[in-house]
């Protein structure tokens, strides 16, 4: 019995699917960087209203508004870099001519371990303040 070759499918449902899901991953997660960027600066300025208000000075260098908005632009970052991989293996799925991302993913790991080591600092800098 001969095995039968079957023609190769170009971009099937699943990997499509796949695609999406990813997708879908991306931006769960550039929505929850953006957001723990606001909560990152709205506590700075919430702190800084709570000094204000018990005649303390503000030791906070207004920092944490910075540091909140940077997050926010990576997580604005993030969003467009899965529409843009969304996009592009979509069409390579349909051409047959998929690649892995890697240079986008180690960009934005690289990015946010980066981020991750800045809030780190900022919370022992802020800790000795208060």
């Amino acid at each position: 019995m001969a095995d039968s070759i079957q023609p190769k499918q170009i971009g099937t449902a699943g990997d499509h699917l796949a695609n999406e899901r990813t997708f879908l991953a991306w931006i769960r997660t550039s929505i929850s960087v953006i957001v723990f960027g606001f909560v990152v600066a709205k506590f700075g300025i919430t702190l800084r209203e709570f000094l204000r208000l018990q005649n303390r000075a503000a030791t906070e260098s207004g920092l944490s508004l910075g540091i909140g908005i940077a997050f926010m632009a990576m997580g604005v970052f993030m969003a467009l870099m899965a529409l843009i991989r969304y996009r592009v293996t979509m069409r390579r799925l349909e051409t047959d001519q998929f690649k892995p991302a890697r240079a986008v993913i180690v960009l934005v790991g690289a990015i946010t371990a980066l981020f991750g080591a800045v809030l780190a600092a900022y919370l022992i800098l802020t800790a000795k303040t208060f």
